[in-house]
């Protein structure tokens, strides 16, 4: 699981980031989905989640999601956490699992466009 070392921010707040993940097929029923943050200074804003394939290829991830809430995210230095989270719903009720996660320090690139 990785992100790569840049994203984007938006002028209306929009941040984007992305990188690849690998997971091997699972042994119980559930979706899996690559969630992801963003830290900035000292405060961490989620941004989106993307659901997965799990068969043992190497896949893109992207999330993206515009920041309404707290101090606006411009370009510069941030720090991106991303999770492969498995929701196992052979016990009828989703119970998450966290499968991989990691951290990168990434820069923040204004958005073309």
């Amino acid at each position: 699981m990785s992100a790569t070392p840049t994203g984007t921010v938006s002028t209306d707040g929009t941040v984007t980031v992305f990188g690849t993940y690998r997971c091997s097929p699972l042994s119980g029923p559930g979706p899996v989905f690559v969630s992801s943050s963003v830290r900035v200074g000292e405060v961490r804003h989620g941004i989106g989640g993307t659901a997965a394939t799990c068969d043992g290829v190497e896949h893109t991830w992207v999330n993206q999601d515009k920041l309404v809430l707290g101090a606006p995210v411009a370009p510069g230095p941030a720090e991106v956490e991303a999770t492969l989270l498995h929701l196992d719903t052979g016990s009828g009720l989703p119970m998450p699992s966290i499968i991989a996660t990691n951290r990168h320090e990434i820069e923040l690139r204004p958005a073309k466009g």
